[in-house]
């Protein structure tokens, strides 16, 4: 009764999409992206090819799950990389990804789209980051007996696998070869319901930030703009972050440099930055140099902002006064503390940064402000948390190398 269901829900979930695409850009590629994924999936991989799959929701999971896609090709030289995305922002964004042979949307979880692909590839090991649990593709994979992986997995009392009535949800979770979690709560969580193939591993997320920080990277010309400045960089901000943001721009002294990104480049977002700063430089015409008296440099193309964070005395992260933080680590691993408005308490890493003193959530204009002052005017201050945030990145690495290691006892590599 359950699968009925359940098949039904994913039925009206396509046809909502389906209906939305009339005049919703991304609901458009959706739809578009997945069309004629058979025939695209059979050119891209010969018979005999030895394939690994890495599936992400989204470019948050991509991210997360990037330092173990390109450890485990290391480790596996002559497999194919397959990696699927079931959102535009992730498929759209690493399309082109290089780590990957062939990078596609994940096909409407049915139960023929499911035995269709996994039936048509020869798979050997496959990797789910985080979270989605499809139950099709998951109990396909099982009954193929292929190994299957979910990797910086993350549970909360409050999910359905957990609940009284969660029976048919933990069978999901029992086709799972192994399951590896961020932290040793989600392990108790998932143990207690019965699923005891789990291994505490932690989040692959700080070995992705800190391989950017020790990436190659140069501009020079921010490099003179910012050299012997402070710096403050303004992360994937909205239009509410502008708006304080620009009050302190008006408030703190003029030798200040701003970088700031907003959470999306197209969509008329840029516009409104310059709104707010109208004598404001762009990253992508600064390659030349940034003119003189500019403060501020607009961020205006897409995979920078990580880089950027280097030039930075301290960071500010926008979305807190919307539905909630973007990604507090970024900052955190090139030791810059970090500022967000008040919605921040549904991330681990960003409320355990505030409670150690190397993050600041702020409510309103004045209190950012004063953080701002506070931080900029006081170097021991600035020093203490900077080097708090560094620490606390540095202590949480290794999640990677520990996943691919169990991974390839199994295989003998």
């Amino acid at each position: 009764m359950m699968r009925i269901l359940y098949d039904i829900a994913i039925r009206f979930y396509w046809m909502g999409i389906l209906v939305a695409s009339a005049w919703n850009r991304k609901a458009r590629m959706w739809i578009r992206g997945r069309r004629g994924w058979r025939a695209h999936l059979a050119a891209a991989f010969q018979e005999g090819d030895r394939i690994i799959w890495f599936h992400c929701a989204s470019l948050g999971e991509f991210e997360q799950g990037r330092p173990l896609i390109e450890g485990i090709r290391k480790r596996f030289p002559g497999h194919r990389i397959l990696l699927t995305f079931f959102s535009p922002s992730g498929y759209e964004k690493r399309k082109n990804y290089e780590g990957a042979d062939y990078v596609m949307y994940l096909p409407l979880d049915t139960a023929r789209n499911a035995a269709g692909m996994i039936g048509s590839l020869s798979l050997e090991m496959v990797f789910f980051i985080k979270y989605e649990f499809w139950y099709h593709y998951l109990h396909r994979l099982k009954k193929e007996a292929i190994p299957l992986y979910l990797a910086s997995g993350s549970f909360r009392p409050d999910q359905l696998f957990f609940q009284g009535y969660g029976r048919w949800y933990r069978k999901f979770l029992e086709c799972f070869t192994h399951i590896y979690v961020q932290h040793a709560a989600s392990k108790k969580l998932l143990e207690n319901a019965g699923i005891h193939s789990v291994s505490v591993a932690g989040d692959t997320r700080f070995d992705r930030v800190n391989s950017v920080v020790k990436a190659d990277f140069s501009h020079p010309a921010l490099e003179a703009w910012t050299r012997g400045s402070r710096v403050i960089v303004a992360g994937s901000v909205w239009e509410k972050d502008m708006q304080l943001l620009e009050y302190a721009f008006r408030e703190l002294s003029d030798d200040i440099r701003w970088i700031i990104a907003p959470h999306e480049v197209g969509g008329g977002h840029l516009e409104h930055i310059r709104r707010h700063f109208p004598d404001a430089a762009s990253f992508t015409e600064s390659g030349e140099g940034v003119p003189a008296g500019t403060r501020v440099v607009i961020v205006d193309s897409i995979g920078q902002l990580s880089y950027l964070y280097r030039f930075g005395t301290l960071a500010y992260i926008g979305g807190g006064f919307g539905k909630g933080i973007h990604n507090v680590l970024e900052a955190a691993a090139y030791g810059l503390p970090v500022v967000f408005g008040p919605r921040y308490e549904k991330f681990k890493e960003a409320v355990e940064l505030s409670a150690l003193g190397a993050a600041f959530p702020v409510s309103h204009r004045e209190a950012l402000l004063s953080t701002l002052c506070q931080q900029l005017e006081n170097p021991d201050l600035l020093k203490t948390a900077s080097e708090t945030a560094r620490r606390y990145v540095a202590e949480r690495l290794g999640s990677t190398a520990f996943i691919i290691d169990n991974v390839c006892k199994k295989y003998g590599v």
